[in-house]
């Protein structure tokens, strides 16, 4: 009989069934997904999208982009900034506040969502409800995402690219610019940033065992760290990158439904691995002959995590220039009202500091005076949202994005280290 790569041998017996427990419960939450009755009672007010007016799709017509958007505890109103920053009617939108946020909170989001003429209309933008535990640094991160991206194949499972943002992203164009951008690019490709270190350097890490204790905690725990480590995986390579991603729906489904082993197989391997988000879908698409040739090493964000290792430091008027050199769609991370976010609303999004962005879909535009102190814009609704009015930088976007799909270099080179 072939006896596991990984004995218990050395280590403390519970240890051993407690990470076996935990793995197990890791796979079956994602498992539980594909389930047809499965509850929608973690989603407010989740409802299969029915607009009012139908989206064409097709040839010619723009995708359509499922945006997450975490937050934790007092990011709520960097949440609604964010979304309305990103917002069109096309797209879908789901916003999860994690486990350090209060009930009231994300009752006020919900209600917030619920209030704006522009979401109910379109029915677009859901919240998550109930919430639940998420280390940053453990496997609770990992089910987060496979979790968003379940809820929206749910919801409406007709969108193109998932694309995962916190609060403290914001974009560095508009939707009417990206969506232009897409339209011309194949809907396979999947856009993912690989780090310049070798696994090597980093293998003591991937191969230290490590336990989140927040998968069946209520609230978030430090992780558990095991005195051995194990072996080095043969049966796959590993690969680790940037945890902002921006992934094919058919990938999503790949991952969330697995038609073969390889997704469920490094689920139960990264379950015990420290920042498992920081590696798991790169080894997935990099070990999958049906995906390995559909992914680019740019994620299209601008991040101090690939400049500074520092993660104290915020972007500032003094990124702006260099931000916007990047030819990024978006940056982290932003500090909440900083003036750069100002400069970027002003001069890039052409939108006020509580208002959405117009573009072709909402050309014709009313002011409504919420009070005194504050003016919302809303759209009046009588725009073609099968059309895109690009700027300056969606026609430069479509043209970088046109040369990085078409570059070898991109298209080759990342699962070779």
């Amino acid at each position: 009989m072939r006896t596991s790569k990984f004995p218990c041998r050395g280590l403390d017996y519970r240890l051993c069934l407690l990470t076996f427990a935990v793995c197990l419960l890791l796979f079956g939450s994602v498992s539980r997904l594909n389930i047809p009755n499965v509850s929608y009672a973690t989603v407010s007010k989740i409802q299969h999208y029915n607009p009012k007016r139908v989206i064409s799709k097709g040839k010619g017509y723009p995708p359509v982009l499922a945006y997450w958007i975490l937050g934790t505890k007092g990011e709520s109103k960097k949440m609604l900034r964010l979304l309305k920053a990103v917002y069109h009617p096309r797209n879908q939108y789901l916003l999860q506040l994690d486990d350090d946020s209060s009930e009231s909170e994300r009752i006020d989001l919900a209600v917030s969502v619920k209030s704006l003429e522009v979401f109910e209309e379109f029915g677009n933008v859901n919240v998550i409800g109930k919430s639940y535990a998420i280390n940053r640094m453990g496997s609770s991160s990992l089910s987060a995402p496979l979790h968003a991206a379940a809820l929206l194949l749910k919801l409406n499972p007709d969108w193109d690219w998932f694309i995962t943002l916190s609060a403290s992203n914001y974009p560095l164009m508009t939707q009417d610019d990206i969506l232009h951008a897409f339209t011309f690019l194949p809907t396979d490709v999947n856009f993912i940033h690989y780090t310049n270190k070798t696994v090597r350097n980093e293998q003591r890490d991937i191969n230290q065992i490590v336990v989140d204790p927040s998968l069946h905690y209520e609230k978030s725990s430090p992780l558990f760290f095991a005195v051995e480590s194990r072996e080095t995986p043969d049966a796959f390579k590993l690969f680790r990158g940037s945890p902002w991603v921006i992934l094919t729906r058919t990938f999503m489904e790949y991952c969330v439904s697995g038609w073969d082993n390889l997704p469920r197989k490094l689920l139960m391997f990264f379950s015990n691995v420290a920042y498992p988000l920081e590696a798991y879908f790169h080894t997935v698409l990099c070990n999958s002959p049906e995906f390995k040739d559909t992914l680019v090493d740019n994620n299209l964000m601008y991040s101090l995590w690939d400049t500074d290792p520092s993660e104290s430091q915020l972007l500032d008027m003094s990124h702006y220039d260099i931000m916007l050199e990047s030819g990024a769609a978006f940056a982290r991370p932003f500090g909440e009202g900083d003036l750069v976010l100002e400069k970027i609303d002003d001069l890039i999004l052409n939108r006020s500091s509580n208002g959405l962005v117009q573009g072709e879909w909402c050309s014709n535009s009313e002011v409504n005076k919420t009070s005194e102190a504050e003016e919302e814009f809303f759209c009046s609704l009588s725009g073609n949202i099968d059309a895109v009015k690009p700027g300056s930088f969606g026609i430069k976007f479509k043209t970088l994005l046109a040369e990085i799909v078409n570059s070898s270099k991109y298209r080759t080179s990342q699962c070779k280290f």
